[in-house]
């Protein structure tokens, strides 16, 4: 029998780091930007939280991760030639931050072998299954971006079911983008692919000193939603040390964007990273360095899953 699809030796990390935030962020050269949304473009300074503002009680910290466990192809009885994919393991967590510390409220795994073809097959192996799922093309950012996607909807999944207080936020790692439409939701982009801001307003961006925020403004590049920057305790003097970028839905009217913004620009300082610990703090939040790190631990031992996905392939 001829077997459903085979495995690419080439080794599967390579050329499999692709930034999903750069991808996300491409175009961004081309970005449409509303500056007035909190105050003037002639007004814009450093903002910091009033004595109005307050940090949420609880703040949920999403965050997921995603390995490709081999390059594969499937056969697919109505080409010439094999259609190329991808078998990959993800998974999502969420940890609970409240007065009383951090906890862990859900981790779940998932794989898929991904592809264009409609004969993808789903591989069940002596250590995990994998479901088969569609790609829009066989070109690798696709196949990197359905998986992504995946990666996405699980956190949505999770957050959904784990939300149960009506003022919590819900900060999720990595742009909004497929996460508009949960309330109270802020994304958080630790690392920065384009510089969206004019000359001016980039300068009060460097100009904030920790626990400072930019004022709220709207950006458009694939997609809409309202953004600010902020800066993190740090020890650098250098300009864009600490800062970080935050993304709420572009739905939110003006006072409500706000609010959120000053939430979690409180919120945050208590919760950077420290230096000595981790070489991409302070953006690198506390809960969720530890969540991914403990999220990779659960996609299981690559080597392993790699020998048994080419074992499936010949049985």
């Amino acid at each position: 029998m001829t077997p459903g699809f085979t495995v690419d030796p080439w080794d599967p990390g390579y050329a499999a780091a692709i930034a999903v935030e750069a991808l996300s962020e491409l175009g961004a050269t081309s970005a449409e930007l509303v500056l007035d949304i909190e105050r003037p473009v002639a007004d814009w300074k450093p903002v910091t939280p009033g004595p109005d503002a307050a940090a949420p009680d609880t703040l949920l910290v999403a965050d997921g991760v995603r390995r490709i466990d081999a390059r594969v192809w499937v056969h697919d009885p109505d080409l010439p030639m094999p259609v190329p994919g991808i078998a990959a393991s993800y998974a999502a967590g969420i940890v609970r931050c409240g007065r009383d510390g951090a906890e862990l409220a859900a981790v779940e795994v998932n794989r898929s072998l991904i592809s264009a073809s409609p004969y993808a097959p789903e591989v069940k192996t002596a250590h995990a299954a994998y479901r088969p799922s569609k790609a829009a093309d066989s070109s690798f950012e696709e196949l990197s971006l359905a998986l992504q996607r995946q990666v996405t909807q699980l956190e949505v999944d999770l957050a959904v079911r784990h939300r149960s207080l009506g003022d919590d936020l819900l900060l999720v790692d990595g742009p909004l983008r497929g996460r508009t439409h949960l309330p109270r939701t802020v994304g958080y982009i630790k690392t920065h692919h384009a510089a969206y801001l004019p000359p001016p307003q980039s300068a009060v961006v460097a100009a904030l000193t920790p626990g400072q925020r930019t004022p709220v403004f709207l950006m458009g590049t694939s997609w809409r939603r309202h953004a600010w920057y902020l800066r993190l305790p740090v020890q650098s003097s250098a300009p864009w040390a600490g800062i970080a970028r935050c993304e709420a839905s572009a739905e939110l009217d003006p006072a409500q964007v706000v609010r959120l913004a000053d939430a979690v620009t409180l919120a945050l300082p208590a919760l950077a990273g420290v230096d000595y610990k981790d070489p991409r703090a302070p953006q690198n939040l506390v809960p969720i360095g530890g969540l991914e790190k403990l999220l990779r631990h659960h996609l299981g031992d690559p080597r392993l899953l790699y020998r048994s996905l080419r074992t499936a392939a010949v049985q």
